[in-house]
């Protein structure tokens, strides 16, 4: 099925973006950028040139996403979160005689947000980092350094307070930055299970029978 363009939404050219996804209203996307199928793009949320957006993504209203962006598949970024690609921005060039492009440059630096991971309402992203697989980032936070699959972080810097699980769910919690040894562990809701050791968290299963 084709995709759902509300009529008040902008699509630049050269932008593709998969069956049975949804563009809601006043979204503006921008050339280039690739959206999978089966994804929500919120209402007011801005998109920049080529981005990478997987399959089954879901971008709620009033996010900004810039350039050297990716999302992988199952990627959630939930209300108002914003992604950064410049850790020195400046408006204009050194002599203050004419603006800088907004092209990507040599200060230009990614973000990747892995398959299933969660970033949470209000969060700001910084760049030249990675967010890892079914990772969960708490509301508000603002996340200045990378992030390990399962991990979840909260905070303002974001810091590693526990691990949760591929359905959601945290399994385990502890003072922030202070990973067990090593655990075994079991989630309370789903009964996947999972193995850590020092911040490295592992599926032991999928899941239960």
């Amino acid at each position: 099925m084709n995709p759902y363009i509300h009529p008040t939404a902008l699509i630049e050219s050269g932008v593709e973006i998969g069956p049975d996804s949804s563009v809601w209203d006043n979204v503006h996307i921008r050339r280039n950028t690739r959206i999978g199928h089966h994804c929500i793009v919120g209402e007011k949320t801005h998109i920049s040139y080529d981005v990478q957006i997987g399959n089954l993504v879901k971008i709620n209203a009033f996010v900004y996403i810039c350039t050297a962006v990716t999302l992988e598949d199952g990627v959630m970024v939930s209300a108002g979160c914003v992604f950064t690609n410049d850790r020195y921005p400046r408006a204009t060039e050194p002599e203050l005689m004419s603006l800088r492009t907004s092209d990507p440059d040599e200060q230009t630096m990614p973000t990747v947000v892995r398959a299933g991971a969660t970033l949470g309402a209000g969060c700001i992203i910084g760049c030249n980092l990675a967010i890892g697989r079914f990772a969960m980032v708490g509301m508000g936070s603002l996340v200045t350094r990378p992030i390990d699959d399962f991990h979840l972080a909260l905070g303002h810097p974001a810091r590693v307070v526990g691990y949760v699980c591929r359905c959601g769910m945290p399994f385990a919690k502890f003072e922030p930055d202070h990973h067990p040894e090593r655990a075994s562990h079991t989630c309370a809701v789903c009964r996947r299970k999972y193995s850590a050791r020092l911040g490295v968290v592992t599926e032991s299963f999928a899941a239960l029978s």
